[in-house]
Parts: structure tokens; C-alpha cells; sequence
């Protein structure tokens, strides 16, 4: 028997180095296989470490490697601007670093140009040419920018349009102080808040505690920023008990307008930034602010520091509300080139990718991606619902007309005198 076998024909040394590379090369492909699927099931390790492999320079989104192909040369490199609200800054940050690891990143550069919405608005319309993607807080002023765009240059200046990420606004105060109004007047409203603000003895009157001052509220410069934008708007539909076709009579109605000077003459509206305005509370604690009125997700940044300074801070939600989608408008303006907005375009649908998504809600944002989930272990929603956090909204209104949301600023100027 050993002789039959020994008189077959064995392999030669080219067969066996053959056969060694094929067994390598399908375990080499086994091997590729089971990381590719674990990296995208979700699994276990922080939304930083699986967004982008640096050492393959692998993309969370394909797409954007591929959009940045089909338009830029190997090689070449491009720059843009994007000017967004700062609210978002924390998150924008971490993604743009973790962009920068990927292909398409290493061929873009991206400069992140911190500005209220309404301010970046305004540059664009003055024909600023180191922006080429708006990303506001909301759409809110968009109808306005838009109209002004048309009357001054012609035409439509938005070339693509998405929403990133959506915020409501809120109430937020001092866990101590809200207790005390909540006492004297019930709930919390832009009625109530103007009553408390016009306590001639502050605290004394509304709580008996002289040593709490006044009552202090705050919001952004309306002028500047998106949110102190909506705080007007919401405060309009508040006082007229709707939800939806604001008009200019209801803007011009004078017992809103001596509603609206009351209040707005009494709060500190000096912040342009929401961001900031928010870190100032949390910084100086109640001798600057009682409350203030901002975007939901500069609260949730904000709980668990100001824990540690000054106690705790509770979220009341306005009975009529508003989504700040955070839209993402590439610019299809004269001095945008078709490289620059491929480059935008990569950039955003980086952002759009679902760990990229993810990692939005750690900086408070309901995630604009529907396949990205809100509630589940260790969501501040879920974390935070102690502080007055909730998923669900009672009223959201609709966005007001340009001519509404004109007439309601001038009226806002004039309400504030030589202040």
C-alpha cells in the first residue's frame, strides 16, 4: 500500500507555496470579515473609538469618502467655513477631530466659525466669503434670511438643506428657587415671569427672602441669537393662546406689546450666545441668574457641573414650544465652488451617520438620524428625568412668517429704549 501511494504523483514546491497562500489568504479574509461585523453591530467601546479607524483611515460613512472622490483629485485639498450656533460647538468639535482621521477628512479643511444665528445670517447676506454652510439653531429666522437674499442678490442662496439635530426650548431654574415660585405663583409661564420680575422687593415679596435680591430672569439678545428669537415668538403665542398663524395684528396688538416691554425691560438679554449664557448661570450660580430661558440641550451639557457649584437645576418646559432643528445649509452662494460644497457635503453626511448621531445626545441633542434612539440605558433622558428632563412635548407651534418675525424684532428694539 505504502507503494501505491508512493508511485502517485506528489505536489511540486511551487503547489505547496500555492496552497500555503490560499489557506492564508481565506483566514486573512475570515479574520476581516467577523471585525467588519462587529464594528457595525453596535456593540460594546465608546461612539469615539468606533467612528473612525485612523490607522486605516476606515470612514463611518463610505459616502463620504466617495463624494469627496467623484469631485476633488487625489491630492487636493480644499477649505470651507462653516458658521454655526454655539450651542452645538462641544459636539461639532469632537466630530470634526473625528472626521479629520478619515480619508475624505484628511482632504478637507474645515473651519468652524462660532456665530448666533441670526449674526451668521446677516454675514452671508453682506456677502462674507469665508462662509460657505450655515448651521443654525433653527429655521426660524430662515424664511427672513431667504426673502432678504432674493430682494439684495437674486435667487435662492441654499443649495442643500438638513436637519442635524433637534432641540425644544426650556425653563430652567434653580431647584431652591423654583420651589419658592412655583409657591407663589403656580406655574411657571411668561405671565408668571413677568409678574415676578415686576416684585418691586424681589424675593422678599414673592418668598420672604430679602437675601435672594431680585428676581432674576435671562434670555439671548433676540437681534443675535435663534433663542432669544424664540422666546419672543413663543411668548407672542403664549399671550394669544395659540399655536400656529401668528399674524401681524397679533404682533402690533398693544396689550402684547406692553406685556412683551414689561418683561423684556426687567430680563438681562446682553448674552448673544445661548452656550454661553447657559455656562454663565451654572458659573455664577443665583446672584446672576434665578432662570433663563435656552435650548434644551444646553441644560443637559450643563446638570452634573452645576451639581457641583451651586445645587441642583430644574427643567420646565413652556406649555407652547418650539423645534430648533439645527439645519445644516450648504450654500450655493457666488464664491461657493462645486469642490466646496462637495467637501460640505461629505462633511455632513459624516455627521449624519449614526455614531456620529449618537455621540449628539451626549451633549443633549435629540438626534436628527430617525435610527438613532432616545430612550435606553444610560440616555440623559433616562438619566435626568429627576431634573424635569421628558421625551415628549405637550404643543409645538409652527414657525411664524418673515414679516411676523420682522415686525416682532423691531417691535423688541423699540420695547428696549437707550438700553
Amino acid at each position: 500500500m505504502a507503494e501505491e501511494y508512493a508511485d502517485k504523483p506528489g505536489l511540486t514546491l511551487v503547489g505547496k507555496l500555492f496552497v500555503v497562500l490560499f489557506i492564508g489568504a481565506a483566514l486573512y479574509g475570515a479574520y476581516y470579515l467577523l471585525m467588519r461585523g462587529s464594528d457595525g453591530g453596535g456593540g460594546g467601546g465608546s461612539t469615539a473609538s468606533r467612528a473612525a479607524d485612523p490607522a486605516s483611515g476606515a470612514s463611518v460613512n463610505p459616502s463620504a469618502d466617495s463624494t469627496v472622490k467623484a469631485h476633488l483629485p487625489a491630492g487636493h485639498t480644499v477649505k470651507i467655513g462653516i458658521a454655526y450656533g454655539t450651542e452645538k460647538k462641544n459636539w461639532l468639535k469632537w466630530a470634526l477631530d473625528e472626521f479629520r482621521k478619515t480619508e475624505a477628512g484628511r482632504q478637507i479643511h474645515i473651519d468652524l466659525i462660532p456665530l448666533g444665528s441670526l449674526e451668521a445670517a446677516q454675514k452671508i447676506l453682506a456677502k462674507d466669503e469665508s462662509i460657505h454652510v450655515w448651521a443654525p439653531a433653527s429655521s426660524l429666522y430662515k424664511d427672513f434670511f431667504l426673502r432678504e437674499w432674493d430682494v439684495q442678490h437674486g435667487g435662492n442662496p441654499i443649495a442643500r438643506e438638513e436637519v442635524l439635530a433637534i432641540t425644544p426650548m426650556v425653563f430652567v431654574f434653580w431647584e431652591e428657587r423654583l420651589a419658592a415660585f412655583r409657591e407663589k405663583f403656580g406655574e411657571v409661564s411668561f405671565a408668571t415671569i413677568r409678574q415676578a420680575l415686576g416684585e418691586k422687593s424681589g424675593w422678599n415679596g414673592i418668598a420672604r427672602k430679602p437675601e435672594w435680591g431680585l428676581f432674576k430672569f435671562g434670555h439671548t439678545h433676540p437681534n443675535k441669537s435663534n433663542s432669544g428669537l424664540a422666546v419672543l415668538v413663543l411668548m407672542a403665542y403664549e399671550f394669544h393662546g395659540k399655536t400656529g398663524g401668528l399674524e401681524m395684528k397679533d404682533i402690533l396688538d398693544t396689550a402684547f406689546q406692553t406685556s412683551m416691554q414689561d418683561l423684556e425691560r426687567a430680563a438681562n438679554t446682553q448674552n448673544e450666545s445661548t452656550g454661553t449664557l447657559m455656562v454663565n448661570m451654572v458659573r455664577y450660580g443665583p446672584s446672576t441668574f434665578d432662570a433663563v430661558c435656552v435650548y434644551e440641550s444646553v441644560v443637559i451639557e450643563n446638570l452634573k457641573n452645576a451639581e457641583g457649584r451651586w445645587g441642583g437645576l430644574q427643567v420646565v418646559y413652556p406649555k407652547q414650544n418650539l423645534w430648533n432643528e439645527n439645519p445644516y445649509c450648504i450654500l450655493g452662494t457666488p464664491w461657493t465652488s462645486d469642490a466646496q460644497r462637495a467637501a460640505a457635503t461629505a462633511f455632513l453626511e459624516f455627521l449624519l451617520s449614526e455614531p456620529i448621531q449618537k455621540e449628539s445626545l451626549t451633549h443633549g441633542f435629540r438626534p436628527g438620524n430617525p435610527r438613532v434612539p432616545i430612550k435606553f440605558d444610560g440616555s440623559p433622558f433616562i438619566q435626568y428625568q429627576s431634573a424635569g428632563l421628558r421625551i415628549d412635548l405637550t404643543t409645538v407651534c409652527e414657525p411664524p412668517k418673515s414679516e411676523v418675525i420682522h415686525n416682532l424684532l423691531v417691535s423688541w428694539q423699540r420695547s428696549q429704549g437707550s438700553r
